[in-house]
Formats: C-alpha cells, structure tokens, sequence
C-alpha cells in the first residue's frame, strides 16, 4: 500500500527535506549559496575579461 507523502522540496546545498515556501534550510546554507554565488559571478566577470583582451589582442594582431 503506498503512503501519501506531504508536498516538500529540498534544500539547495544540502538536500534535507524543507517545506515548498522555502529554498535553503538554515543560515549556514544560507552562507554557503551565498559564497557560491559570490564565486560564480567572479569566474563570469573573469571570463568576459579574458574574452575582451583575447578580442583585443586579435584586432591588434590583423593591423601588423
């Protein structure tokens, strides 16, 4: 026989069952989604830096 299981979602960083209102299950997930996200735009604003100076550097390179 199957049981009926309450509508619940999980935790974005550790897994642990929350309720479906919430996202993150306490502030030290909290803490760490926002470390992550801290991260994650560094390495998107690293990127668009290396592509601009790779640009840069074949536009420099077809005036020779």
């Amino acid at each position: 026989m199957t049981e009926k299981v309450a509508q619940h979602t999980h935790c974005q960083i550790c897994g642990k069952t929350i309720p479906i209102s919430e996202t993150l299950c306490s502030d030290e997930c909290k803490q760490k989604y926002q470390s992550m996200v801290k991260k994650r735009k560094m390495l998107v604003y690293i990127m668009y830096a290396l592509i601009f100076v790779i640009i840069i550097m074949f536009l420099l390179s077809g005036r020779t």
